[in-house]
């Protein structure tokens, strides 16, 4: 139990520190500009570590309760196998929703799916050598 809150705690600030790096720089501001006209000014930093921190014990619960279900046999293996999971369901899935509702750049929803794709596969990796179903 302790180390499923260590490793959530870990991977809510993950989420969060690569959210920022992925979404506030500069390339990324001009990226998404299409996004200017509906976007918030200013971020509430505490609100977002909250949910950052939310999404931590979630995701590594839901990979605890997958563990033994997810191909490959190392935890290596296991968690990129959970990476792939989520970014499909997070990502993908959002990207398609947005290519077909909004006229955003094709480049800027590249961009998700690709960041999006490392972020989950970083994720996967924390939890599949750090995390094991308890005996």
């Amino acid at each position: 139990m302790t180390s499923y809150v260590i490793v959530s705690v870990v991977s809510g600030v993950l989420f969060g520190i690569l959210d920022g790096l992925i979404n506030a720089n500069r390339a990324t501001r001009r990226l998404f500009a299409a996004y200017e006209p509906i976007a918030k000014q200013s971020v509430n930093f505490v609100t977002g570590i909250l949910i950052d921190l939310a999404y931590g014990f979630i995701m590594a619960g839901i990979f605890l309760l997958l563990h033994t279900s997810l191909p490959g046999a190392s935890g290596l293996v296991k968690g990129l196998s959970f990476g792939l999971l989520a970014w499909f369901f997070r990502v993908v899935m959002g990207v398609a929703s947005e290519w077909m509702t909004y006229n955003v750049p094709g480049a800027a929803l590249l961009y998700k799916l690709a960041t999006g794709l490392v972020e989950m596969l970083v994720l996967g990796v924390l939890y599949g050598l750090t995390l094991q179903p308890a005996a």
